[in-house]
């Protein structure tokens, strides 16, 4: 099959540092291309790939400091991709509502993978713009808000076996993997280890937009609470040893997580993960087998307790039943067999 992946142009594929939609991409561009398919990626000139890579730019616009209007690199990307459309049997958008317009004028099958939140008015009156386009959540939770789309299919994300695996390390400490914004909970995983009276180590990312939210509400509480160790972003290779090293992950989200791609990463190294019940949650966390599931602060703190209940390998093996990149590239392939054969004209019976 000929495939076209198109990424989002904010990070490289796959991300040096924080990055989940291009994370998810390289993972399932990786996957297809090992499954034997033909696949170009359309991405940033610094992504690297099996598959043929499209570039788009130079490099990813997060590294461009250059870059006063990223809209206009992406309405570039779109036009490119359109002029290349008749190369492909599917073409398969992970960039919101940028292709819709165009790509539904036009015959090659596509489908478009929301990766964020769709709770907001505006994003309801642009999707519902196009109601006969095909998506795919990445969560069931993730439609709630616009539930009346054409949604073909939800397949929740997967990374490859062997990226991070379970360490052998003490565990010492809890984990906060990813960003630092106020849905994220960083300061609820601050007052839950307080509680718990053990160290709290964060990886996390501080956008430009978050920071002053991380000045005005983080810092003081960093510099009240020795307990914390703030390490900043982390790459891959770091993410085994943080992960493996940690009694637990602490999830204290307060928005409506589409998926929550750090959930399984700290399942492939064996360690559960204390997870507000938000959004994309349930459908990752199997409470009681790889990480409780709670409602609050308090029942996180009770839920400690009971962490040496769970079997680390047998977290690690709910990873690999559920969240490898191979289950992921095989149900895309499936949506993809689905759209082509939906596309084609019916023929006609002979003497009709």
């Amino acid at each position: 099959m000929r495939i076209a992946q198109i990424a989002p142009l904010f990070e490289a594929v796959p991300p040096k540092l924080y990055g989940g939609t291009e994370r998810v991409v390289y993972s399932l561009t990786e996957e297809l291309v090992a499954l034997g398919h033909d696949v170009t990626l359309f991405a940033s000139g610094d992504s690297i790939t099996s598959a043929t890579l499209a570039p788009m730019r130079e490099q990813a616009l997060r590294l461009d400091p250059t870059v006063k209007d990223w809209i206009a690199s992406y309405m570039r990307m779109m036009e490119l991709v359109y002029r290349r459309a008749h190369e492909f049997d599917v073409l398969h958008f992970h960039t919101d509502y940028f292709p819709l317009s165009l790509f539904s004028r036009q015959h090659t099958p596509f489908l478009t993978t929301l990766h964020g939140r769709l709770d907001l008015p505006e994003f309801k009156e642009v999707y519902e713009t196009f109601p006969d386009a095909p998506f795919v959540s990445i969560s069931d939770n993730q439609r709630r808000p616009i539930p009346g789309l054409n949604w073909v299919r939800t397949v929740l994300h997967g990374m490859p076996a062997d990226l991070l695996t379970p360490q052998k390390v003490e565990q010492r400490y809890f984990a906060f993997l990813g960003r630092v914004s106020p849905e994220k909970g960083l300061d609820k995983a601050i007052r839950i280890s307080a509680a718990a009276g053990v160290k709290l180590k964060v990886a996390a990312k501080v956008d430009t937009a978050d920071r002053a939210y991380y000045e005005s509400e983080i810092a003081p509480l960093l510099a009240t609470n020795p307990h914390v160790e703030f390490i900043g972003e982390i790459n891959d290779a770091q993410k085994p040893a943080f992960l493996s090293g940690a009694h637990a992950l602490l999830f204290p989200i307060d928005w409506p997580e589409p998926f929550g791609l750090v959930m399984i990463e700290s399942m492939a190294c064996g360690t559960p993960v204390i997870a507000f019940n938000r959004g994309s949650v349930p459908e990752v966390i199997d409470h009681g087998v790889t990480g409780f599931i709670v409602p609050d602060e308090a029942a996180a703190i009770a839920a400690i307790g009971s962490l040496d209940r769970l079997d680390r390998k047998a977290v690690r093996a709910r990873f690999e039943q559920r969240f490898t990149a191979r289950r992921m590239a095989e149900d895309y392939l499936d949506v993809y067999e689905e759209l082509i054969v939906g596309s084609r004209p019916l023929l006609r019976a002979v003497g009709d």
